[in-house]
């Protein structure tokens, strides 16, 4: 595996007013992996992926991609430089069709391109059979392979997925699972912010584990499942 530096985060400090929610954390991900985060609510993971993707600002730390510094960046311009993300609670346009829901991924290349719909499709079959129906229209599981769909729509180097299993049926968590995995093997680094540390740790490479705002772990993904404090915390083992 290709050990180039895709993302690193240095001694990163975000806020929200007042509240410090990120505490000088600092991980990186390397070309061609999946990296999880994971930890409790309000433990700063979705706050970690809003700060990489330009949501959110460091007051403290920097972010960069492939050497190049982007925190700071707005948020289209990091997408510009192949960062996508796929929110928690999915954020798709609910009155749009599954198509101009994909087509509004494209954005950054100003074009659809036909090829990257039928990557979509080939991962999504289900979507392609809803091609015309109103996103909002659809299940839970449906809404989010669209989420996941439409931030490979800008081909990024690096996808963010957010909380992708969320409110889904234990059978649909598995098939969103593999086809992180596919999507990874296709070339994608994913970072993975997942409430299903099992399942996270099971396809990632290496983990961090995040605690009020402070990474308190790091270590292959396979380590992890076995650390006992791990177990105990986030796979709901006593």
């Amino acid at each position: 595996m290709s050990q180039q530096m895709m993302l690193e985060l240095d001694n990163v400090n975000s806020y929200y007013g007042h509240i410090h929610a990120l505490k000088g954390i600092s991980l990186n991900v390397h070309k061609g992996e999946i990296v999880t985060l994971i930890g409790s609510n309000g433990a700063g993971k979705s706050t970690t992926l809003r700060t990489i993707s330009g949501l959110l600002s460091p007051r403290v730390g920097e972010v960069r991609l492939m050497g190049k510094t982007i925190s700071g960046l707005p948020p289209h311009k990091v997408a510009e430089m192949g960062v996508a993300q796929s929110p928690e609670g999915r954020r798709i346009f609910p009155r749009m069709s599954v198509l101009e829901n994909l087509q509004m991924g494209a954005f950054v290349h100003g074009n659809v391109d036909p090829a990257d719909l039928a990557r979509v499709f080939d991962l999504f079959p289900r979507l392609k059979e809803r091609t015309n129906q109103n996103a909002g229209t659809m299940s839970g599981g449906e809404q989010q392979m669209l989420a996941i769909g439409r931030a490979l729509m800008a081909r990024p180097d690096l996808l963010l997925l957010d909380e992708p299993s969320m409110g889904l049926a234990p059978i649909l968590v598995e098939q969103i699972f593999s086809i992180v995995k596919d999507i990874n093997q296709q070339g994608t680094t994913v970072l993975l912010v997942e409430q299903n540390a099992l399942m996270a740790l099971a396809i990632a490479r290496r983990g961090y584990v995040l605690q009020t705002g402070n990474i308190v772990l790091t270590d292959d993904a396979k380590a992890l499942m076995k650390n006992e404090t791990v177990r105990k915390a986030y796979l709901g083992e006593e």
